[in-house]
């Protein structure tokens, strides 16, 4: 339980801010961009050390890294470098192996067809205030 609350209380809460200000905001704040890479460097570096003497983060298979592993997956666009983390790499390859990820994932490429976000989508994501007009 302590590492799905890690997951949701820091891993997913700054790499989703890291996605933000690297992906899709249209004003590139550098300060912002370095923050939350760097910040995602130290949670990569927690992760790659708890993974260090264990093959999931919980030691079985558990939802904690169910819900680390799609955050992670996606390095690459929040400015990390694997050969930097060889845990993580083992523990992104190994989840990719499993049966049932590659059939969700499968699954997730006929759904998710468009290959970037519309301007009409990051208006709804990320225009909304306390209340939405209808």
């Amino acid at each position: 339980m302590k590492w799905l609350f890690w997951q949701m209380g820091g891993l997913g809460l700054m790499l989703g801010q890291n996605h933000h200000f690297r992906n899709y905001t249209t004003e590139k704040i550098p300060y912002a961009i370095n923050r939350y890479v760097k910040k995602t460097e130290r949670l990569y570096g927690v992760l790659d050390e708890r993974l260090a003497d264990r093959e999931f983060v919980a030691g079985a298979y558990t939802i904690a890294d169910m819900a680390c592993y799609p955050w992670v997956l996606l390095y690459d666009r929040q400015g990390q470098n694997l050969d930097d983390f060889p845990n993580i790499k083992r523990w992104l390859e190994t989840i990719q192996r499993r049966d049932a990820v590659q059939r969700a994932y499968a699954i997730a490429q006929t759904i998710n067809t468009a290959q970037t976000m519309t301007e009409e989508a990051k208006a709804i994501l990320f225009g909304q205030g306390r209340r939405v007009k209808g």
